[in-house]
């Protein structure tokens, strides 16, 4: 190798996309999601799909499983604070709120206590905190990640999604809607067209949809960035 390739390799960044689930289908979606970022050269992007454990995480156990087996191999960065922060930086006023969509109930409850805990709000009706104002909380789909990638017919996963999304967006003035789930993957334009529904063409067209895969691959890139920026 040349000094310069061996120079230009260095400058590299390279992102390892992590799914901690055994399917192969819902890495190949992530894939897929990601083709559409037109990265540059700089950028190399690698897969890892979990060698054995839960086909699709639905609750607390297959979240202990799965981290056991992924922690085998490697330490992971999941995608649930580049959505919060990328979600938070999208906002264009102070009445502006963000909220997910994702899959089985257990999401609900887990995911509105981690974005309290990573931004350092308080629960609703807990004192000595302020509280999340931006917040519009987590609604599902009642589906688990497996079944966007399953036998279940399409028709019944879109009305599902856009059940959950008109739930999420009837909480107020919802500028960004997040897929909390790498399995749904993919369907931006159905939580788009629902937007439209419910707030009107004008409105809802402005509604961003953030797909926490390609938010953390933005993130990931920005970080090795400022980290050469600000170190010597």
């Amino acid at each position: 190798m040349s000094s310069t390739s061996f120079q230009q390799d260095q400058k590299k960044i390279r992102i390892l996309i992590l799914n901690p689930n055994s399917s192969q289908s819902m890495t190949e979606g992530m894939k897929k999601a990601i083709s559409s970022l037109n990265l540059p050269d700089t950028i190399k992007i690698d897969y890892y799909t979990a060698p054995t454990g839960p086909a699709s995480i639905n609750d607390g156990d297959d979240v202990q499983k799965s981290a056991q087996e992924v922690l085998k191999d490697l330490s992971p960065n999941g995608i649930f604070e580049a959505a919060t922060l990328t979600s938070l930086s999208l906002l264009t006023g102070p009445t502006k709120k963000w909220g997910i969509v994702t899959t089985g109930k257990f999401w609900e409850d887990h995911l509105i206590t981690g974005v309290h805990e990573f931004l350092g709000y308080a629960a609703d009706g807990e004192e000595g905190y302020p509280k999340n104002w931006k917040f519009a909380g987590v609604q599902t789909t009642g589906l688990n990640a497996g079944d966007f990638h399953g036998d279940i017919p399409q028709e019944e996963i879109d009305d599902r999604l856009v059940e959950a999304t008109k739930k999420l967006l009837q909480a107020g003035d919802v500028e960004c809607v997040v897929m909390g789930c790498a399995g749904m993957a993919g369907l931006e334009q159905i939580i788009r067209r629902t937007a439209i529904e419910e707030y009107g063409e004008e409105r809802g067209k402005k509604v961003m949809v953030v797909d926490g895969v390609r938010a953390g691959v933005g993130l990931l890139a920005e970080m090795v960035k400022n980290r050469r920026m600000f170190t010597q």
